[in-house]
């Protein structure tokens, strides 16, 4: 497969960050619980059959959005527009490029989105209007410039931070991220002799706000992991004495990343979604930054430090496939 590497004659900034992520679990008051008492959220509404969550951190009003279904996954991804008029500019591209979305009428916290299929299966939204949250006076920050009281609950998590979802083709889900969204490759992983296998790209000078990584199967749209982050590596290391306490098993970590550079903590919630803790990485400020291509990890380590990678982390993600379609080649 041709290795497509080619920046845009001019970048495009019309999509400014990752705005909220729909999880479905099928033990919605148990997963409702974790995110709540033991990752931190505060529950902001409760609604027919889905519950809207927020971290102290989220100037939104929201940026989880908790569904009761059959089986664990991704509901949808939501990326919010810089203005209204580079809103329509990136649907006017979908539309050029033969996308085929709908408009979608708003829902809590936020204005009419636009809905569409990436092509490797998950739902994404497009949106610009946005409700943003208000403190209460029970919530109300003594510093003016945050938007909520930094005192938490459980982990803590302080704001949402990116999310990995897997593709059976990452060349060409990374390229539709970059051509007509604006995304901007930062790393990409070329193990020898085998297609791409990830990709890490961001919005504007973040290390990701999206990750994409090798479908193993003949599946489409299925989601890895979703990560909100916390202000230090203390705090990843307070929130594995948190899960161990409030007996939930850690899955990996805590270690760093060789790409970039976060230091990590992952568990999966009783719906069985894989939730991260982060913090740092790398911050992109050159505007001609040059993708970092991998083909092993760093020195032969699975991570930054040597930590080897649990084999559920390769072979985990939701919604779960039959173990027969699981292992196919």
């Amino acid at each position: 497969m041709t290795e497509l590497i080619r920046p845009p004659d001019e970048p495009v900034y019309d999509l400014a960050h990752l705005g909220r992520v729909e999880l479905l679990t099928p033990t919605f008051d148990r997963s409702l619980e974790f995110f709540v008492d033991v990752y931190g959220l505060d529950l902001v509404r409760e609604a027919g059959g889905s519950a809207h969550l927020r971290a102290w951190g989220d100037y939104e009003l929201a940026t989880l959005t908790l569904t009761a279904a059959d089986h664990a996954g991704l509901g949808h991804v939501a990326w919010r527009a810089v203005s209204r008029q580079a809103l329509d500019r990136r649907v006017a591209a979908l539309a050029e490029r033969g996308v085929t979305g709908a408009w979608v009428d708003g829902g809590v916290g936020h204005g009419d989105t636009f809905s569409f299929h990436a092509p490797s299966g998950q739902r994404m939204e497009l949106y610009y209007e946005s409700e943003k949250y208000r403190a209460t006076r029970q919530k109300k920050p003594y510093l003016p410039n945050q938007p909520q009281s930094s005192v938490t609950r459980g982990v803590g998590a302080a704001r949402i931070d990116h999310l990995n979802v897997l593709a059976r083709d990452v060349a060409q889900a990374r390229a539709f991220a970059c051509d007509l969204l604006g995304f901007k490759l930062r790393e990409y992983l070329v193990p020898p002799g085998q297609p791409e296998a990830g990709a890490w790209l961001s919005l504007m000078n973040k290390a990701h706000d999206l990750a994409i990584t090798r479908e193993p199967t003949d599946a489409l749209g299925r989601f890895h992991h979703l990560a909100y982050a916390v202000e230090s590596r203390d705090d990843v290391l307070r929130a594995a004495d948190t899960f161990c306490e409030l007996g939930v098993s850690i899955e990996f970590g805590p270690a760093k990343h060789a790409r970039t550079q976060g230091f990590f903590l992952y568990v999966i919630e009783p719906g069985g979604n894989r939730i991260e803790v982060f913090s740092g990485g790398i911050h992109i400020l050159a505007p001609d930054w040059e993708p970092v291509k991998w083909t092993t990890e760093a020195g032969g380590r699975s991570t930054a430090w040597g930590m080897r990678v649990p084999e559920s982390f390769q072979t985990h993600a939701t919604p779960a496939l039959p173990m027969r379609e699981a292992t196919s080649p």
